[in-house]
């Protein structure tokens, strides 16, 4: 068996695939019978139809949007991701942008490393005692809602497809929407979800409110976010994730009071190292 590994995995990776095939690079990409990819690599009809003997793509995190997967079941194709493995590394960084942004860091580390002494600027808000809405009360969510609550935080949540949650308090959506002081975003994209938080569902938020994305760059609508960040509706935004990697002439990049990343919620190594565990355990119970 061919094992194509084409994304930024754990190094030690290619030595624990050794036993179960031929471990390749992205040199070798058309040769491959199992694709290992993360997000850089589009598992699209026509990279397919460039992989000839392709029998299982692997995706090395949550969501599989980069994966064509109707194709994929067309052709015969197995597609798995390794959605258990990210939760507490996305949801640490979820916990990080709500403090950065509340507590100014990057505008205040920015200033110390200027010479500026920007303390008046850098007024803090805490967590304790603030509401957390969550869209999407998943894995991702459910680490994030633990975490919240030990700041002292009340936490709701709205999910379409889960029915209890031990750590949230389920509530329809515009009802989230309008009692989050912290809005955090943990959705799949799908049809449903593109585009959901735009002028409309902002206009809905309370003044002040921070809104927090570390699930899909296309949930929101940036024109949208930018616009309520320029006018103080929108107190902070805090991303990790875009419309490409990287974000092509996003307006976000000129908007006031945001923390930007470079989708980094699942490149902890810990992450990496869980993603190749369950990997090994895919291609394990595939030899089984």
């Amino acid at each position: 068996m061919k094992i194509v590994i084409s994304d930024a995995f754990d190094p030690g990776l290619p030595a624990k695939l050794a036993r179960y095939g031929e471990v390749l690079d992205k040199a070798h990409l058309a040769s491959a019978e199992v694709l290992l990819v993360r997000s850089n690599t589009k598992c699209t009809r026509a990279l397919i139809d460039t992989i000839p003997n392709l029998k299982l793509i692997i995706r090395g995190g949550v969501g599989l949007d980069n994966v064509d997967q109707a194709y994929c079941a067309e052709k015969g194709i197995e597609v798995f991701n390794t959605a258990a493995a990210s939760s507490v590394s996305v949801a640490e960084l979820a916990i990080a942008l709500m403090l950065a942004v509340s507590s100014k860091i990057t505008l205040g580390h920015e200033g110390m490393v200027k010479g500026e002494w920007r303390k008046k600027a850098c007024e803090r808000v805490e967590l304790f005692g603030k509401t957390l809405g969550l869209i999407g009360a998943g894995r991702i969510a459910t680490e994030v809602a633990i975490r919240a609550r030990a700041f002292g935080m009340k936490v709701i949540a709205y999910d379409k497809y889960v029915t209890a949650s031990e750590h949230a308090e389920l509530l329809p959506l515009d009802e989230v929407i309008k009692a989050a002081d912290y809005l955090s975003l943990h959705t799949p994209l799908t049809p449903e979800t593109r585009g959901m938080i735009n002028a409309e569902r902002i206009a809905q938020m309370k003044p002040g409110a921070i809104l927090i994305n570390t699930g899909r760059g296309a949930c929101v609508v940036e024109a949208d976010v930018v616009a309520a960040l320029e006018s103080g509706h929108l107190a902070g935004f805090g991303n990790d994730v875009w419309l490409s990697d990287p974000p092509k002439d996003s307006p976000l990049m000129a908007a006031p009071n945001t923390v930007l990343l470079p989708h980094i919620g699942g490149s902890t190594q810990e992450n990496l190292l869980r993603i190749g565990d369950i990997v090994c355990e895919i291609l394990e119970g595939r030899r089984a």
